[in-house]
């Protein structure tokens, strides 16, 4: 068994990746083999990434509040508090918080040499962000 200490401090999320105010906090970052961290994102209420994509798959879990993600092509979804999302390999998403609502969730993704984390793209615009289905 290992204790980590974190001396790491929260940081906040880029404007190159994320709209609004957002907040990470490094959970796990195992040295290779291991291909897999997480992050702690603290969304505040409208806040939300850029579209994006994993060439390895994400997998989400909201641990606070309410969000919204939105897979490529799809509607945009309301995911609360015990949900887990998955996004699949290459799979064009974004995810953050409901317009009122702040929204927490654990990040889990896997990179190697061939596959970074992350692939960023552009901004959600607010079009598409208000086509959120209310949020009750």
């Amino acid at each position: 068994m290992e204790i980590t200490r974190t001396s790491l401090d929260t940081t906040r999320g880029s404007a190159d990746w994320f709209t609004g105010d957002v907040y990470l906090d490094p959970v796990a970052a195992a040295p290779p083999p291991s291909r897999l961290t997480a992050n702690l994102v603290h969304f505040m209420p409208g806040a939300r990434t850029n579209w994006h994509l994993h060439a390895l798959s994400q997998t989400v879990y909201v641990t606070e509040g309410v969000g919204l993600c939105q897979r490529r092509g799809g509607p945009v979804e309301v995911i609360r508090a015990g949900d887990r999302v998955l996004f699949e390999a290459n799979e064009e998403h974004w995810h953050g918080a409901a317009p009122n609502r702040l929204m927490v969730h654990l990040a889990i993704n896997e990179s190697d040499e061939q596959n970074p984390a992350v692939q960023w793209l552009e901004p959600v615009t607010n079009a598409d962000y208000s086509a959120a289905p209310p949020i009750d």
